[in-house]
């Protein structure tokens, strides 16, 4: 069996594959101690290889594990991922928690191009998590909380503070919490279409990432390129990167 592990900035998600399918997920917070998470998502397995990617994948190589050990970036490890899932995918968009990726993929699953927004909250899933607060919302609900929304205003600002206090001025003048909720999901899809426009898009589109379980932006995504066009959403999209990475463990393994 083969393992892939992605240490992102909020989770740390574990896979093990044999034979192109997933036998074992696992899933931790990564908090401030990220390898004290890794050992206990390891504890027990016995990978023939080991990739990691997401933030923290070079720390993986100070374990001194047993078995052989790489790290791919997670630009790659979301590519073989969404690829293996859905090989028609021609765009793939990776919404996690600091950051999102948009990658453009070629008919046999090759990355043409992507970008990465990695220097700013806006439009992930930090931003999501931030702006919930107001609503003293839990981030799992909050995409159902927004969907009950029916008339969204308009959100100008895409920095995380600076739409917080917009979001906090509108409730002031008396805009139903829902509709700014909604409004808040909306600025997200704007901010990720212009991503993914960059980079080419073309359906089919795989939304991978723990921002993929939202209700809300599927939605939006949907409404906002048509429902004609193909969004594919794994069962557990946030292990889509690890499960890229266990891919690339077997194709390291046999040379």
């Amino acid at each position: 069996m083969f393992g892939g592990i992605d240490i992102g900035s909020r989770s740390t998600e574990f896979v093990l594959q044999k034979d192109g399918e997933a036998v074992h997920r696992a899933q931790l917070p990564t908090t401030f101690s990220p390898l004290e998470q890794c050992k206990k998502l390891l504890s027990g397995h016995s990978p023939d290889c080991l990739v990691a990617t997401g933030y923290g994948r070079e720390l993986i190589k100070t374990l001194e594990l047993p078995y052989q050990v790489d790290a791919i970036t997670e630009i790659k490890a979301h590519a073989l991922g969404a690829h293996a899932l859905f090989p028609e995918a021609r765009t793939v968009l990776d919404i996690g928690g600091q950051d999102t990726k948009a990658i453009s993929l070629n008919a046999k699953g090759g990355i043409v191009r992507f970008e990465m927004n990695d220097r700013c909250a806006a439009g992930t899933g930090k931003f999501l998590e931030y702006t919930a607060n107001v609503f003293q919302v839990g981030i799992e609900e909050f995409g159902a909380y927004a969907l009950q929304g029916s008339n969204p205003p308009l959100i100008n600002s895409m920095c995380t503070v600076f739409a917080e206090t917009e979001a906090t001025s509108l409730m002031a003048q008396g805009a139903r919490p829902e509709d700014i909720a909604l409004a808040l999901h909306a600025s997200v899809v704007r901010r990720t279409s212009t991503m993914l426009k960059r980079v080419g898009l073309v359906f089919p589109l795989v939304f991978s990432g723990g921002v993929a379980n939202n209700g809300c932006i599927r939605k939006l995504l949907h409404e906002n390129f048509g429902k004609k066009e193909t969004i594919c959403v794994a069962e557990e999209p946030d292990m889509c990167g690890a499960f890229g990475a266990s891919l690339w463990a077997e194709k390291c393994y046999n040379g």
